[in-house]
């Protein structure tokens, strides 16, 4: 499905890829945006009689969200899935490091002033808020191009004791692993003081994590281990099976930092979707996998997204087979300059940001009509001072190099996003009914 926008801008049903292919040959529209694709209409449509009723519906999770658009609560008009990133918490620990050695090299005589200022009682860690900004983002931009009027959202809560020991009850839950322990004696007991790679005895023991830090560990207690100072030099930033020593690997149980981060940040969504001044309905997990069962779709964020809710019918019917994937890539670096490998610095940025009307990360369409790399070319760019731009596919690898200015057109500006679109074998209406599963195994 099409987004449709009136002449002065106002909303309009989204209409059929077909009625949008003819109102642009036939010149009665234009193409107002490229992701997701949007018509604007060249002649004023009444609207007084249009009566909308579109539901918006999030399914949201730690690394993919999905949100789907249905209208009258069962046709299934828009797909799509952010992505959001995942590297935050590591370009936040990089910057700390070079903030601190840079600091400590230079003024090392000032008193320290990062504990002097008061966060708000609504500051989310940067992992977090980037993930509610995300959203905050799309539902934002979606009602400005399909006239939304309500909105179903997946508030789930972890139980993550619960995850751990399924048996858990009562005060259990005020008791955890450490109960009566320091984290180093209860390593030295659990392991009988001994190195867990080598079994050393009656040398210096070290606390050492199975999956190093670097690598996405973290410090709870299932992902530490006793060992010997050599042992602990010698697996470096291995993994336990790595380092030859499956068996230690299988001790670490799954990590639980995504429910973590769903359970911290419902609430701030929630917030921000009421916000909107749209009713908003709150589903949980477990409607949404009974809803998903009832109607047979397999399992995958923009699905789930259909079931959320107690507005789902017993009966969908998807006029769309498109997903659009939405993945978040930030708006760049702040860092001054360029560095090699030893962190020495191998020449300065350029200070204007826009080169003959481009800025890295625009997507484009090059025409090249000679030389090596001649051919049409679509990808976003690298821009260069010079004017010869690289191109880049979808994966960030180069697959055209200094393509002038004058081949390119913009498709479409950055805007800390890139998109892809996805064909879904899912297609008309579910549950299937008897005859429709039978054509579906012949296919």
């Amino acid at each position: 499905m099409v987004f449709v926008l009136n002449k002065d801008k106002t909303l309009l049903a989204p209409c059929h890829e077909a009625v949008a292919r003819r109102l642009l040959k036939q010149g009665k529209a234009v193409v107002s945006k490229i992701y997701p694709f949007t018509i604007r209409l060249k002649e004023q449509k009444d609207t007084s009689t249009f009566r909308p009723n579109y539901r918006l519906k999030i399914d949201y999770g730690s690394r993919h969200t999905g949100i789907v658009i249905l209208k009258n609560d069962c046709e299934v008009v828009f797909m799509m899935q952010i992505h959001h990133r995942t590297d935050v918490k590591e370009n936040m620990d990089r910057r700390r490091a070079f903030r601190r050695s840079r600091r400590n090299r230079k003024t090392r005589y000032r008193k320290p002033r990062f504990l002097n200022r008061k966060k708000n009682e609504s500051w989310l860690p940067p992992i977090l808020q980037s993930r509610v900004e995300n959203i905050k983002t799309w539902v934002r931009r979606l009602c400005e191009l399909c006239p939304i009027t309500a909105i179903s959202y997946e508030n789930t809560k972890f139980d993550t004791q619960k995850l751990r020991n399924p048996e858990i009850s009562g005060i259990e839950y005020q008791q955890g692993t450490l109960q009566g322990y320091e984290v180093r004696e209860y390593l030295l007991e659990k392991f009988g003081r001994k190195c867990v790679y080598c079994g050393a005895t009656n040398v210096p023991l070290e606390i050492e994590h199975v999956i190093p830090k670097s690598r996405g560990g973290t410090d709870r207690i299932d992902n530490l281990v006793i060992a010997c100072h050599e042992c602990n030099q010698k697996k470096g930033n291995k993994t336990a099976e790595e380092f030859g020593y499956p068996e230690i690997q299988k001790l670490v149980k799954e990590s639980l930092k995504d429910c973590a981060i769903v359970n911290a940040t419902r609430w701030r969504i929630y917030e921000v979707l009421i916000e909107t001044g749209l009713p908003v309905e709150c589903g949980s997990g477990a409607l949404t996998k009974m809803n998903r069962m009832k109607l047979g779709l397999p399992k995958d964020h923009h699905f789930d997204a259909v079931c959320v809710g107690h507005s789902t019918p017993d009966r969908i019917w998807f006029r769309t087979r498109t997903i659009l994937h939405v993945i978040a890539k930030g708006r760049g670096t702040r860092q001054i300059a360029n560095v090699d490998k030893n962190g020495f610095s191998r020449g300065y940025r350029a200070r204007q940001k826009l080169f003959y009307g481009f800025q890295t990360g625009d997507m484009v369409k090059a025409v090249v009509p000679k030389g090596k790399y001649k051919g049409t070319w679509i990808g976003t760019i690298a821009c260069r001072k010079n004017g010869y731009f690289d191109i880049k596919d979808k994966t960030g690898e180069r697959i055209a190099q200094g393509i002038s200015h004058k081949y390119c057109k913009i498709i479409r500006r950055f805007d800390g996003y890139c998109y892809e679109l996805e064909q879904t074998k899912i297609n008309g209406t579910f549950p299937l009914q008897p005859a429709e599963v039978g054509e579906e195994m012949c296919q």
